[in-house]
């Protein structure tokens, strides 16, 4: 039900952990920039992050005036005119409106493609296909938790005639366009095959529009500390959030309702039809020609780098690649980092049944997927107000107290949705569901929300305050970049584990069994039918839980221990 990026980018499940895209933006930028940048990760923990350069400028000198007072009249007086200065140059928000719409713009495109593959399971899941199949198209949403592999890469090669980030930018976007294009043609076809939808080839391909859309993020983030003035840099992030929900609200919540024949005669018909208002390859081919025409006049028309009357612009510096690798390396060698990255995998085991399962089966008892994915629509208020909530509670020295505490309710309400999705089919009718029932959905991850967010803001919080201040934006971006494979892998074992872990007896036919494909077929030929006696979601979401609690009572008191290291055990000592 979530559009979440699953600490995966991009699935429409219910319960998914908030992702960071920008886990790794721009790690080569100079050392403030890359820390302000990075700040977007945690985005609650951090007001004072919103003041302007120029008014921390401002703070600093006034708390180091001496109080002399002929020395004071000086500088009074000096400041006075320098402030008219910089109010007749310093640019403001509508100087830069050119800029910052091209950033929301250049964001909501990304977005796009992240949404259509989050839209791909469901699809896949009303044509009955297996949870491995599930599990290794999961593999898409992998990218935005890897790209820290080659973000230094497209930081340092670049050409500088064409510009450092258009370099990187452009060719992206052609290729995403090209790959959307070809989807368009070859889509449905690769759905409604005889034998089932051909899930390697739609991985594949899908796997490539989530790398691209990796990319091209990696070179946004670093064009936008430099599109934008050093003043106006902090609005980078809002259009980097608002930008990319709504394009992946685009790409997902509106293309499976419109996509849907059911909503869209029920809403948006006078005469009902068998096909939805647009399908899947009019979307795909539509928004690969806006990917191709956008590109093609950014190539043309925006410079890097222009000049600007007034405008101070961020200084770039580039790190060697291989320095930067061997920071990393350095990083992760220390014994405290080590130990927080091996509980940021483990971490999130006890949840993946929940997190990655749960849509899909509530799908596969017959919910429809465009009224699941409609459902995260009235929670978007309370996903922005808790991170704001939560953060007071994690602005103190111990952050991870929020985490432990809100791990054991985080792990009831996987339960709890075991229990909805048993539910289920007692309430379903002729005509669908109850309004009471998707009221309960509703409230259901509404509460899971509230465990999720609380441990996300204490988590981003945490990284903020232990993150080396010399090197924040790296040290930053590999603990995100941790914390979101945390969340993958184990999603990609628990869809792996459900068609293993459940059990079929076949009915109506002597001697037939359920135990392979093979013998479902046969069994259906002898006129019998597989009927599931245990599934293996209810095993996966009890084993879960009891893995979560093993976690909790014996790693989680040691992440607890980890607030108590010392500032210098988390202070990365580089050579030169």
């Amino acid at each position: 039900m979530s559009y979440v990026r699953n600490e995966s980018l991009v699935e429409i499940q219910i319960g998914t952990e908030p992702f960071e895209p920008h886990a790794c933006s721009s790690t080569m930028e100079h050392t403030d920039l890359l820390t302000r940048t990075n700040g977007r990760q945690r985005k609650p923990a951090a007001a004072s992050e919103n003041l302007k350069d120029s008014d921390r400028t401002e703070m600093i000198s006034s708390e180091s005036e001496p109080e002399g007072e002929s020395d004071g009249l000086i500088r009074s007086s000096d400041s006075e005119s320098s402030h008219r200065r910089n109010s007749k140059t310093r640019p403001g928000v509508r100087d830069e409106l050119g800029n910052i719409s091209l950033l929301l713009f250049l964001y909501i495109l990304q977005g796009i493609p992240l949404g259509l593959a989050g839209s791909i399971p469901l699809i896949l899941q009303g044509k009955n296909v297996s949870y491995r199949d599930q599990a290794f198209f999961s593999f898409v949403f992998w990218p935005f938790s890897l790209k820290l592999c080659w973000a230094p890469l497209v930081d340092a090669l670049y050409f500088t005639r064409f510009g450092r980030r258009k370099s990187w930018l452009v060719p992206t976007q052609y290729l995403l366009g090209i790959f959307m294009i070809y989807l368009s043609f070859s889509v449905n076809d690769l759905l409604q095959r005889e034998g089932g939808p051909d899930i390697v080839t739609l991985t594949a391909v899908f796997f490539m529009l989530a790398f691209l859309a990796a990319t091209q993020d990696i070179a946004v983030d670093g064009w936008a500390l430099t599109m934008l003035s050093r003043e106006n840099v902090g609005y980078a992030s809002t259009c980097n959030s608002v930008g990319q929900t709504a394009g992946y609200f685009l790409g997902n919540v509106l293309f499976l309702a419109l996509e849907s024949a059911d909503f869209c005669n029920k809403y948006l018909r006078a005469e009902p039809k068998d096909t939805g208002i647009v399908t899947l390859s009019d979307f795909l081919f539509f928004w690969g020609m806006v990917f191709m025409a956008s590109t093609t006049l950014v190539a043309i028309i925006k410079r890097e780098n222009e000049p600007g009357k007034g405008k101070k612009k961020a200084k770039e510096e580039t790190q060697g690649v291989m320095e930067t690798y061997k920071l990393l390396f350095t990083i992760i060698k220390m014994p405290t980092v080590f130990t927080f990255c091996l509980l940021l995998l483990t971490a999130k085991i006890g949840f993946s049944a929940a997190d990655a399962v749960t849509g899909l089966k509530l799908v596969e008892e017959g919910v429809p997927k465009e009224q699941l994915a409609l459902l995260a629509v009235p929670l978007v208020p309370l996903q922005i107000m808790l991170p704001v909530i939560i953060s007071k509670y994690t602005a103190g020295p111990r952050p991870l107290d929020i985490f432990y505490k809100a791990f054991p309710f985080r792990l009831l309400i996987g339960l709890e949705y075991a229990l909805l999705v048993w539910w289920t089919p007692s309430v379903k009718h002729e005509n669908g569901f109850p309004v009471y029932y998707f009221a309960v959905v509703v409230f259901s991850y509404a509460l899971h929300q509230v465990a999720v967010y609380s441990m996300y803001v204490a988590c981003m919080a945490f990284h903020a305050k232990v993150s080396d201040p010399m090197i924040g934006g790296t040290y930053m971006t590999l603990l995100n970049t941790v914390t979101n494979l945390g969340a993958n892998w184990p999603s990609t074992v628990a869809l792996w584990l459900v068609d293993p872990l459940t059990t079929k007896e076949c009915q109506g036919a002597a001697g037939q069994s359920c135990a392979s494909p093979d013998a479902a077929a046969l069994c259906a030929q002898e006129g019998g039918t597989c009927v599931t006696t245990l599934d293996g979601y209810y095993v996966e979401s009890a084993v879960c839980v009891v893995i979560g609690l093993i976690w909790w009572l014996w790693l989680g008191k040691r992440m607890r221990r980890l607030q108590e290291e010392s500032p210098a055990a988390w202070r990365c000592r580089v050579n030169g």
